[in-house]
């Protein structure tokens, strides 16, 4: 199953107060395995930054003066994620936001159907606790020194580790890696080999046993290995 890990960053924290986008992250997933195809753009939001915002994300309005607006990547963004479910760590502020651009230009929102909150998994599964991305990170043992900053496309990657642990996905993935056992009443017994359905072809051929033969042949009766054969 294709799925999209995706994070935003913004000029603020309510896009009905006109606060914008500034960058969209996303990182394609099948079968909960990260394919290394993502889609990862900055966007002018066509007003200043506020000082609070460029302390969490570092994005200046002077850097973002050059860059595309949200109506010129659209058609790409929307191209990448296609149909697929949107796998986003308090997704409703995200998505918020993305429905507030698409709503800016004439086009329909995103359906919340198709969302995957991990923070509502997260809150599940660790009641009581903080689960914030570095708090899950830290958790699941993944590594986030990178993250001095908040960034789209590396929050996405960290999301994307993020959510094969709070799915239990990893295990079953260290399941089908290892060798597999299965427990029977008697104890454990070794699962079914897959035999091949046509077996290779020998390798050794006649030539190399009658060599093999006649090097044996010039050992004579007592060979070295003799003496480690048990009485």
């Amino acid at each position: 199953m294709r799925e999209i890990v995706l994070d935003t960053e913004t000029t603020g924290l309510d896009p009905l107060r006109g606060d914008r986008l500034v960058e969209i992250g996303c990182v394609e997933m099948i079968n909960c395995m990260p394919t290394g195809q993502t889609f990862h753009r900055h966007i002018n939001p066509e007003r200043s930054m506020p000082a609070e915002a460029f302390a969490v994300h570092g994005l200046s309005s002077e850097f973002l003066a050059d860059k595309p607006l949200f109506a010129e990547v659209v058609d790409e963004f929307l191209e990448f994620i296609a149909d697929a479910p949107l796998v986003i760590h308090n997704a409703s502020f995200d998505i918020g936001f993305i429905n507030a651009e698409l709503d800016r230009i004439k086009r329909p929102p995103i359906v919340r159907d198709r969302l995957i909150d991990t923070l509502m998994l997260a809150r599940r599964k660790h009641p009581g606790v903080s689960n914030r991305l570095d708090d899950l990170c830290s958790r699941y043992a993944i590594d986030n020194s990178r993250r001095t900053k908040h960034g789209a496309l590396l929050d996405a990657e960290l999301l994307a580790e993020v959510y094969i642990d709070l799915i239990g996905a990893r295990q079953s993935q260290l399941i089908l890696a290892t060798e597999t056992r299965d427990v029977r009443a008697g104890g454990y017994g070794e699962m079914p080999r897959r035999v091949r359905e046509a077996p290779l072809a020998p390798r050794v051929t006649d030539e190399d046993r009658a060599a093999h033969r006649a090097f044996v042949a010039t050992l004579g009766d007592k060979p070295v290995w003799n003496d480690f054969l048990g009485g």
